[in-house]
């Protein structure tokens, strides 16, 4: 029975598609986005995050880890990387939940018996089910099947991808996706390998594909200053955007909200000192997508 790897199923979501939803995150990206806020959803492999200010150092983690990889090191614990198997243990006796193990393997079954406990929510708000990441298209046999349960009841769905898998991936659900929240983070390829650590190109032949198939597509800008935020890069996306078939574009401001979790996970977070856009400029870049008749909303 296929299964994968969930970090997080997140209920009452307003920003990741129509009405109330289900945000499902599944765990894996073959992106290394510099201001990526789920960095834990990078590594295909489960992971622990510490949190520091939570530890008292009562040793517990250290008397549980079968594999003796945590010792204590100027009164916290500290954890022998080469030992860890992160199988967990050290999580299961933490009173003050100071680690957190990410990932959870679930069967399709399993996650919409998860997904179905809020269904009167999008009934209600014409809402329903979305599956983000990481790159949810990473595990297509197990998004396709999701999506045709989700289907056979009727629930809308929603699939948040960055686009960088194979069009086989692709071709495997998008007679099943109500919509997809596509991600164009940079039009240039040199700087989208120096920020992403892939190209662009696999990336935007996909997205045209999709537009071709006249599926239904929000684009997903993320706007961060000395990036992408120049005239010119704003232009080339609007050249590119007009050609396709889309329903609208979420400009969607940088935000610092997942720093944190990068020194949780021993992380290095690369835009430390980078600022959220001003409400100004977010208006600027707007208005330029509005004067091309591309439909544009600021968030979500």
């Amino acid at each position: 029975m296929t299964s994968g790897t969930v970090i997080n199923i997140q209920k009452y979501s307003i920003h990741d598609g129509p009405g109330i939803r289900t945000t499902v995150f599944l765990k894996g990206c073959p992106l290394k986005c510099w201001w990526c806020h789920n960095p834990e959803s990078q590594s295909l492999k489960h992971e622990i995050m510490f949190f520091e200010e939570r530890c008292t150092g009562c040793g517990s983690c250290i008397k549980r880890c079968p594999e003796k990889a945590i010792q204590f090191k100027d009164s916290y614990p500290v954890v022998d990387e080469n030992k860890c198997k992160i199988c967990g243990k050290c999580t299961d006796f933490c009173p003050n939940n100071a680690r957190e193990y990410v990932g959870k393997d679930m069967t399709a079954q399993e996650l919409m018996r998860e997904i179905i406990k809020d269904e009167v929510f999008y009934d209600e708000s014409n809402g329903g089910v979305t599956f983000s990441g990481g790159e949810p298209l990473i595990h297509a046999d197990f998004l396709a099947q999701l999506l045709k349960l989700c289907k056979e009841r009727g629930i809308h769905t929603a699939v948040d991808t960055s686009g960088y898998v194979a069009w086989e991936n692709f071709e495997k659900i998008f007679d099943k996706v109500d919509l997809f929240l596509f991600d164009l983070k940079h039009m240039n390829n040199d700087m989208h390998k120096k920020y992403m650590d892939v190209p662009n190109d696999l990336i935007l032949e996909n997205l045209k594909k999709l537009s071709d198939k006249n599926c239904n597509i929000f684009i997903r800008m993320p706007i961060i200053a000395g990036v992408n935020d120049d005239s010119e890069h704003i232009e080339k996306a609007i050249e590119f955007i007009e050609k396709l078939n889309v329903l609208q574009v979420n400009l969607l401001p940088y935000h610092k909200m997942g720093m944190d979790k990068y020194r949780r996970l021993k992380m290095d977070y690369r835009l430390s000192g980078m600022e959220k856009p001003s409400n100004e400029r977010m208006e600027e870049i707007a208005d330029k997508f509005k004067k091309s008749g591309i439909r544009i909303k600021i968030g979500g």
